[in-house]
């Protein structure tokens, strides 16, 4: 979190008092397994913020842990759940489904765990698509699969209607699997829901291959994702290594924040240029990104350039360019633009270049979670379930200062985590790439 953002309101909401003993007490009632409500986890560990908030007489900023409560709200016998995932696809989805089912069923009791299809369209009865019950059998093999066994969608559903159907459905929780437009629709979805006065408790486990989800250190899916970048930055490598005057070009993903594109980059330090949204580059003259193209490739022979796809979209006509079912504005295809740039840059110079470009953006969403995601899958699953079953609500799990916890959707959602142009992150992508600003002098 950067120091100049204001703190946000981290109180957590809850359906009611919690009154029911939990069933994991009859598995562990030993004290070191719970946590309380008042257990938190500090928003900044900086020792002079601190010490600023505490002689100031103020409550030092800090997050809910998460975990389990000894007493909760539902009563697991009669207690019905719902997993929806929404939006694109994204390794680990499958292990938030199987590890969500596998706490509620076999840890809590609950027996009746409906799996809604294709996203927030599975809510609405003109789209005709059926539940799925989840059963033991039906997510015993899913780890080692890539995409979602609900499937999903992408767009704006009417929210009246979602909630009349977790009525009909009698849901107790829903939890929702999905980026910040799903944040969005929760938070939607929440508010509906307070306003009808149900009780019926909104969880949300923040998706996003991009790792820009605000007040969350990692999501699920980003570690799998670098993986899968640097095979590509290697085979880019190899490329172009093999030719002389070979260019590596790779267009990975990140919209706004490019945290992928850098971090496979020093993942793989065989890089020389990384293009991101959130630092602004030129393409022509002197200090810019084709000149300094050239200088590399004359004084080695090669290049690898890595770019996030929401990098340079200057370039374009800003009127043109729509927007998909999600709201988001669609992108203009970075990678294929450079390609043609530094083709006609190279012809210009005489100077026979081998390009070689690579989007390897739908390999890695529909694959399956590597090692480390599959655990941290996991435990927001059942992180998940111990806030939903506690009767918390409007909330999302998040990680923080190597913990887990409750943060308030209002907190979270409509807002971005970026790369920080002055950060630690992108001056170690400066370093290990040699790149320059990429500006024309003079430029700011």
């Amino acid at each position: 979190m950067n120091p100049t953002e204001a703190v946000p309101n981290t109180a957590i909401m809850a359906l009611g008092p919690a009154r029911v003993l939990s069933p994991l007490e009859r598995k562990d009632p030993a004290d070191g397994h719970w946590t309380s409500d008042e257990d938190r986890v500090v928003i900044s560990v900086n020792p002079d913020d601190l010490m600023a908030t505490i002689k100031d007489g103020e409550t030092i900023p800090a997050f809910e842990m998460a975990g389990p409560r000894r007493k909760i709200y539902f009563d697991p016998s009669k207690l019905r759940c719902a997993l929806v995932t929404c939006g694109g696809l994204c390794p680990g989805l499958n292990d938030i489904i199987r590890a969500i089912f596998l706490e509620l069923y076999f840890n809590y009791g609950v027996k009746k765990i409906n799996g809604i299809r294709y996203g927030l369209q599975g809510f609405i009865p003109r789209y005709g698509h059926d539940i799925m019950e989840l059963t033991s059998e039906s997510v015993s093999r899913i780890l080692d699969m890539g995409g979602s066994i609900l499937g999903s969608s992408r767009g704006p559903q009417p929210i009246e209607e979602i909630i009349d159907s977790l009525e009909r459905m009698n849901i107790g929780i829903l939890f929702m699997i999905g980026g910040d437009g799903t944040l969005m629709a929760a938070t939607l979805i929440a508010d509906a829901i307070l306003a009808r006065n149900l009780k019926i408790g909104v969880v949300c486990i923040p998706k996003t291959i991009d790792n820009d989800i605000y007040l969350v250190a990692r999501s699920f899916g980003f570690d799998t994702a670098v993986d899968e970048a640097t095979r590509a930055i290697r085979a880019a490598h190899n490329e172009a290594v093999g030719y002389p005057n070979g260019i590596g070009l790779i267009k990975l993903m990140g919209r706004h924040s490019g945290f992928i594109a850098a971090t496979a980059a020093l993942a793989k330090q065989e890089v020389n240029f990384v293009l991101v949204p959130e630092v602004d580059f030129d393409l022509e003259g002197e200090g810019g990104f084709l000149n300094s193209l050239e200088e590399r490739v004359r004084d080695r022979g090669h290049a690898v350039v890595v770019v996030a796809e929401g990098a340079g979209q200057k370039f374009f006509a800003q009127d043109d360019r729509g927007r998909d079912p999600s709201g988001n504005i669609r992108l203009k295809d970075i990678g294929v633009y450079l390609k043609e740039k530094i083709a006609d840059h190279f012809q210009a110079l005489g100077v026979d270049a081998t390009i070689k470009y690579i989007d390897p953006s739908y390999l890695i969403r529909s694959r399956e979670a590597n090692a480390n995601d599959s655990v941290f899958c996991g435990n927001l699953g059942r992180e998940a379930v111990h806030a939903g079953m506690a009767g918390k609500t409007r909330l999302l799990i998040g990680h923080w200062n190597n913990n887990f916890v409750h943060i308030p959707m209002a907190a979270s959602a409509g807002k971005r985590k970026k790369i920080d142009p002055n950060g630690r992150l992108w001056r170690t992508v400066l370093d290990a790439t040699g790149q320059g600003p990429l500006k024309n002098p003079g430029r700011v």
